[in-house]
């Protein structure tokens, strides 16, 4: 497995940037056309949108409000923890991935500083599950790019070989992003441009990722079963993590990103005594 990730990878192209420089630019080019490449135009034009998903959505409060808990990187990347053994390098890439994604979120909501929908608007007005987000960082949103960074490194990984194959694939990994970042304005605390804009963003960071760990092999350690206890390590204190959550909001989607935590925990430890 990890043999054929390598080869797809080593297949990519800096071509795979200029579709989603292409919808960034479009993005703002539909801002400034609409006067609102400010704050309060960028809110204002989104208005009735943002309310129209929020309640529409916000109809399945339980289903989209475990679904949005992917966008937190510690839930999302524990049902890929296997892979560390069966095929390392997607961690490689992975890890490459999220650090440019918490620059880009990081740096991006500061730069833009738009207030959540919590603080826009009336919060009678529109439907908020779980915590009420508030603050000047609702662009872009940081679930999103995680969900799509996480995404883009899979797509790579497994993308078939016909051209069929591909299509389905990439259309399959698309409507999954999409329906998990839409999520964020169901439960009230995204636009919709901010979800997009984040799913852009992650979709870049995951590129970035695997091209990184193909120049750079930093990560390369996680293949060697030498290092193992450190990714024990790093899996009972995402173990924790997760017990923590569940103790604080009792979710599905928490039982089952820990159940497969501690299948490859199991696994780990298994390979590295039999080493």
């Amino acid at each position: 497995m990890n043999t054929d990730i390598v080869t797809n990878y080593s297949k990519l192209k800096l071509t795979l940037f200029f579709l989603p420089a292409f919808f960034l630019i479009a993005i703002v080019a539909f801002l400034y056309q609409q006067g609102a490449l400010h704050v309060d135009g960028y809110i204002q034009i989104q208005k009735n949108c943002f309310f129209f998903l929020n309640s529409r959505l916000s109809q399945f409060p339980k289903t989209i409000f475990n679904l949005t808990q992917l966008g937190d990187c510690i839930v999302f990347s524990s049902f890929l923890t296997i892979f560390m053994v069966y095929a390392p390098r997607i961690w490689e890439s992975l890890i490459s991935a999220s650090i440019m994604s918490c620059i880009f979120s990081s740096l991006l909501k500061h730069v833009f500083a738009v207030p959540r929908a919590a603080v826009a608007f009336d919060q009678d007005s529109f439907v908020i599950i779980g915590n009420k987000l508030v603050g000047n960082n609702s662009l872009p949103s940081g679930h999103s790019i995680t969900i799509f960074t996480t995404l883009t490194v899979l797509l790579f990984a497994f993308m078939p070989q016909k051209l069929g194959y591909k299509i389905l694939w990439s259309v399959f990994i698309t409507i999954t992003g999409l329906i998990l970042i839409f999520t964020r304005v169901g439960v009230g605390a995204h636009y919709p441009l901010d979800v997009i804009t984040g799913g852009i963003i992650g979709y870049i960071s995951g590129l970035l990722g695997i091209f990184i760990s193909k120049k750079y092999r930093i990560w390369a350690w996680i293949g060697d079963k030498r290092y193992y206890p450190i990714l024990i390590l790093f899996l009972l204190f995402c173990c924790i993590s997760l017990i923590n959550k569940i103790m604080n909001e009792n979710l599905i989607i928490f039982y089952l990103s820990l159940t497969s935590l501690a299948v490859s925990l199991y696994k780990i430890i298994n390979v590295y005594i039999k080493k």
